[in-house]
């Protein structure tokens, strides 16, 4: 039986509808995805705003604020290490639930830390549960999309990244001056409560939801293979060259995220001196022209696609501008106009965003349904690895040099490196063949 059948059988015994119009089931889905994703960024970029606040109120140093951030990205990578697999295994609906629990109780126990080493505990434990977000979301994307509208669900859930990193510097600066910075944490954290019941309540499986018609079914399978997926060990996903270029493309560019999404209120308070009741502005700049570009890159395939490219070149052509969008950044650790630096790195975070909507859809082009939330755990986990190096050389390097050039020289040249990679060890984006 091949697996249009099969999703059609189910949701015969189910009692779904099966006529009607094609349907938008699968738009309101990717809704709370991008809701999810921006309260997990809008709890991680707290630490950022507040760094500031807190080298005065606690003493914290360049060398600690680094170590906090890296215990995030170690426990970032442990989670990923089981967090795709255990998402496989428990489905979306169940194990994206557990996760968003996890950190958003993380992030209010913030409120309770009153040294670098009581902040580097509580980021671990929410580097723990946030390690659930994207292993969770590309499956489920995978699950209700056909591959055709992957990286734009994809660009559109993605976005929720720089959402929740706008949200943040727009409440964060106001709760912390009026109530206190634990109060911010309190605050933020707080979100992921009123998701999880929104999320138990609306999502089901396709072959499952009560709204979904059998056109839209059909819509969402019609390209899927003529087989019933295989369930792959995460072991055996080790041995495809496709699991390493993925893999490592995160490794490279990952930490570059972070960078900005840790460093950048700490780079503009040294820079221009601007202190947390005027960080705000930036960074919500720089976060909405990302925001257009997690969409915008997410569409390039389809533009692309239509001028007859394939869709593995159409993918890689798409993240060939997203790379050379990036170059430029390497001049912003030297400028001396805050509005050039803004319009610099608003460039290459949209850049960024973008590349990653379509670096994220090639685990779904390369791999089946039943393997994407593990591929993309190892992926993500590589991702937080590179991110834990880059982020305690980045604590040491500012603070023995007082300069954020040559972390910009890295971040302009990651992207690139990362393309060649991706050539070299998954020319045209192969999909994996389990049955050799």
């Amino acid at each position: 039986m091949n697996q249009v059948d099969a999703e059609t059988e189910r949701a015969r015994k189910a009692g779904i509808s099966l006529g009607g119009g094609p349907g938008r089931v699968r738009w309101t889905i990717c809704a709370m995805l991008f809701a999810a994703t921006s309260i997990n960024y809008m709890d991680r970029q707290v630490i950022g705003l507040l760094k500031p606040t807190l080298q005065n109120s606690i003493g914290l140093t360049e060398v600690h604020y680094g170590y906090i951030v890296a215990a995030f990205q170690v426990a970032y990578a442990v989670g990923l290490v089981v967090a795709g697999r255990l998402v496989d295994r428990l489905g979306s609906r169940v194990g994206y639930s557990l996760f968003m629990g996890v950190w958003s109780l993380a992030g209010m126990a913030h409120a309770l830390a009153r040294s670098a080493l009581g902040f580097g505990i509580a980021r671990f434990f929410l580097g723990l549960g946030e390690a659930g977000n994207f292993p969770a979301a590309i499956k489920t994307v995978a699950d209700w999309f056909p591959q055709s509208e992957r990286s734009l669900a994809t660009g559109i859930f993605n976005s929720g990244a720089n959402v929740g990193a706008i949200i943040a510097p727009a409440i964060v600066p106001w709760i912390t001056l009026r109530f206190g910075w634990r109060a911010a944490f309190l605050t933020t954290g707080a979100f992921g409560g009123l998701w999880i019941p929104w999320w138990l309540k609306n999502y089901r499986k396709p072959s499952e939801h009560s709204r979904l018609t059998r056109p839209e079914l059909l819509h969402i399978y019609h390209e899927a293979g003529t087989q019933m997926e295989p369930h792959i060990r995460w072991l055996k996903l080790l041995t495809y060259r496709q699991t390493w270029a993925f893999s490592i493309a995160k490794f490279l560019t990952d930490p570059i995220w972070w960078f900005y999404l840790f460093w950048l209120p700490s780079f503009f308070d040294s820079r221009f001196h601007l202190g947390l009741s005027h960080l705000g502005l930036p960074l919500i700049i720089v976060y909405n022209v990302s925001a257009i570009g997690s969409i915008a890159g997410g569409w390039l395939p389809a533009l692309f696609r239509s001028l007859l490219l394939d869709a593995a070149n159409a993918r890689m052509s798409a993240m060939l501008i997203c790379a050379g969008l990036v170059l430029p950044i390497f001049t912003a650790g030297s400028l001396n106009s805050e509005w050039a630096a803004i319009a610099l790195l608003s460039l290459a975070a949209a850049a960024h965003q973008g590349w990653s909507a379509n670096l994220f859809t090639i685990a779904s082009d390369m791999f089946p349904r039943s393997a994407v939330g593990t591929v993309v755990g190892i992926g993500g986990m590589a991702g937080a690895v590179g991110g834990v190096l880059f982020s305690v050389s980045a604590g040491k390097i500012l603070q023995l040099t007082h300069s954020y050039v040559s972390l910009f020289g890295i971040s302009a040249s990651a992207y690139l490196i990362s393309m060649a990679i991706l050539h070299i060890l998954a020319p045209g984006l192969k999909k994996v063949d389990f049955t050799t």
